[in-house]
């Protein structure tokens, strides 16, 4: 049972290690550490993906920043509270890391594979230049009766198909992790920068089985 929910959201991202690790919490004595990853995509433009890794990987007082990484896991969220209200906080949870020598030009450095449901109302728009986006957000079943939701963003026709789903229907995704800036408002005259993390769709489809219910 465990398996085969652990393969509804699988993660596989290489890059480059480009911070120290840092404290994020203990679970039963056992200690886990966040760390940064800069990740190419094809465009040339970078992503920096935050991952989670327990102490028993990897020795986290170590400084290995400039090193190349293969990480597999999963990609899961929870909510931390802020400003009043929840906030949505996504990483990488490493199940496997591996160090490499290099990365050849055709390695797929971050790609990522969903099978959850959907929880929210598609948004569906377009830009000022016409182009079609739809952002959904995926429920995805961890093992206990827990699960990560998982924003992700669709583009042209895949845009137009996710548009038509319905809140409950099982959604099956394929595509890479992204960062994206934004500022937000803290008041009438501050602004903060903050970083979002999205999984960018390159397919999906609606999956068969029965609709979960609304959320």
């Amino acid at each position: 049972m465990t398996d085969k929910v652990i393969e509804n959201n699988q993660v596989t991202v290489m890059g480059e290690i480009v911070s120290k690790f840092s404290y994020s919490h203990e679970i039963f004595g056992e200690g886990f550490f966040m760390v940064d990853i800069r990740c190419k995509r094809l465009s040339e433009s970078i992503d920096i993906i935050p991952v989670m890794v327990s102490e028993r990987l990897i020795d986290v007082t170590a400084d290995y920043i400039g090193e190349l990484i293969c990480i597999n896991g999963q990609f899961r969220s929870y909510n931390r509270h802020e400003e009043h209200k929840n906030r949505l906080v996504l990483s990488v949870f490493a199940r496997e890391i591996y160090f490499i020598d290099e990365m050849e030009e055709s390695s797929k450095t971050n790609q990522i594979f969903l099978d959850g449901y959907i929880c929210k109302e598609p948004i569906y728009r377009k830009t000022p230049l016409g182009r079609e986006i739809a952002d959904l957000l995926l429920a995805v079943n961890r093992p206990y009766g827990k699960s990560d939701y998982i924003p992700c963003i669709c583009w042209g026709r895949n845009a137009r198909f996710a548009s038509t789903f319905k809140v409950g229907e099982r959604c099956i995704v394929w595509g890479r992790i992204q960062s994206r800036e934004y500022m937000k408002k803290i008041s009438e005259d501050e602004v903060e920068r903050r970083v979002a993390f999205e999984v960018s769709v390159s397919k999906l489809e609606i999956g068969e089985g029965e609709p979960m219910e609304a959320y």
